[in-house]
């Protein structure tokens, strides 16, 4: 019995393969952009749904001690007393840490705050103050 080659059924040829490579190349460049644009939007999302969690838990704090952690206690009062904080029936917070926003920063706690007892922010991807898009402020008070 000898061996007899068998050649390779139909296939695509170098030029085919380069036109499917053109096209999903077209479609990355198209849907790229509009991916990475609800992945930053998904992020301000998370830190809007953050800010009425901590306000929330700021608010009980201020039920039980009869005022808002000032800015020296700062959010850590949420987890454990401050001195001189009669009444702290903590933590208000299901984690043993305060979170931080959604790009890796700490939030910023004022008390008394500019725009209402307190003040609770993001200053978003950039970290500073102002920006639109990824970068804009997140805050609690609007």
């Amino acid at each position: 019995m000898r061996y007899q080659h068998k050649p390779y059924g139909p296939g695509f040829t170098l030029l085919e393969l380069l036109v499917v490579l053109v096209i999903l190349g077209l479609l990355a460049s198209l849907a790229g952009p509009q991916v990475l644009r609800q992945l930053g939007g998904s992020k301000t999302k998370a830190a809007v749904l953050q800010i009425k969690e901590l306000s929330t838990a700021l608010d009980l704090y201020r039920l039980e001690v009869g005022r808002h952690p000032n800015t020296g206690e700062g959010l850590q009062a949420l987890l454990s007393a401050p001195s001189g904080a009669k009444g702290w029936n903590g933590p208000y917070l299901n984690k043993k840490s305060v979170p931080l926003d959604p790009w890796g920063n700490e939030y910023q706690y004022r008390s008394p705050g500019q725009h209402g007892e307190f003040d609770l922010f993001s200053l978003g991807a950039d970290n500073q103050q102002g920006g639109s898009g990824e970068a804009q402020d997140v805050v609690s008070w609007e």
